[in-house]
C-alpha cells in the first residue's frame, strides 16, 4: 500500500510543474488532489477536458496523492500540501478539491472525527479547507469546490470510506451556502449504478470519460 501511495504521488508531481502566467493570461486555476489530476499524463484530467470546453486556459496546480495535513512536514514545492498549490493571482475562477487522502490516508476512514473536525467544522465556518477558500476568496475568485465520486453497486477499497465522505460533503454543502462565491460541486450521483467506466482499474480514481464528466458540471456553472 505504501509504495502504491508513493507512486501516485510521484506521477501526480507532472501536474504541478505547469509555470504560473504572471501576465494573468490564464484566469482559472486548479488546486487539489488526484480527483483533478488523474489522467494528465494523457491530456484527459479534468483541467484539460475543461480548458477544451470553455476555450480558455486553465492552470492545474493539482498533484496525485496531495493532502491538507500531514504527520511531517512535507515540502509545499512539490504540490502535496493543497494549501500551498494555490498561488495568488487574478484569477476569475479557482476549482478546488481535496481532503479525501485526509481522511482515507490520514486516519483509515475509522475514528476519524478529529480529522474531519480539522478539515472543516461541522457547520462549515472554519478548519483548514474554509480557511483554503476564504484565502482564494480575499483575491476575488469564485471556488467551485468538487467532491468525489462513488461507486455505486461496484465494491472498491475505500467503500468503507462512504459515510466520512458524506459527512464531510455536508460540511462543504454548508460552507459554499454562506458564500454566493462559492459552489460545491456533487459527483457523487455521477456513475449510474453497477457502471464501472467513469472509474480507472482501482475503481477510486476517474477514467478520461470520469474525468470528461466532472468537467462537464463544472463547466455549466462556470456558463
Amino acid at each position: 500500500m505504501r509504495v502504491w501511495m508513493i507512486l501516485v504521488a510521484c506521477l501526480g508531481l507532472l501536474a504541478c510543474t505547469e509555470p504560473v502566467p504572471s501576465s494573468g493570461s490564464a484566469r482559472i486555476i486548479a488546486t487539489g488532489d488526484s480527483m483533478l489530476a488523474w489522467n494528465a499524463a494523457s491530456n484527459r484530467s479534468v483541467a484539460d477536458v475543461l480548458e477544451q470546453r470553455l476555450g480558455t486556459a486553465v492552470v492545474d496546480r493539482s498533484v496525485s496523492g496531495a493532502r491538507y495535513h500531514y504527520v511531517l512536514p512535507v515540502s509545499g514545492s512539490l504540490g502535496l500540501r493543497i494549501g500551498a498549490q494555490y498561488v495568488p493571482g487574478t484569477w476569475d475562477w479557482a476549482v478546488m478539491n481535496g481532503g479525501g487522502n485526509d481522511l482515507w490516508l490520514g486516519c483509515g476512514c475509522r475514528k476519524c472525527e478529529a480529522q474531519l473536525d480539522r478539515l472543516i467544522s461541522e457547520d462549515g465556518r472554519s478548519g483548514t479547507v474554509a480557511d483554503a477558500v476564504r484565502r482564494v476568496r480575499g483575491d476575488g475568485a469564485r471556488v467551485i469546490y468538487v467532491g468525489y465520486l462513488r461507486t455505486p453497486g461496484v465494491p472498491s477499497m475505500i467503500d468503507h470510506c462512504r459515510a466520512w465522505g458524506d459527512a464531510y460533503e455536508a460540511r462543504l454543502m454548508r460552507m459554499a451556502a454562506r458564500d454566493d462565491g462559492v459552489t460545491f460541486v456533487s459527483v457523487a450521483d455521477l456513475v449510474p449504478n453497477g457502471d464501472r467506466s467513469f472509474h480507472d482499474v482501482d475503481r477510486i480514481h476517474p477514467s478520461p470519460k470520469g474525468s470528461a464528466a466532472i468537467a462537464a458540471r463544472i463547466a455549466a456553472v462556470m456558463k
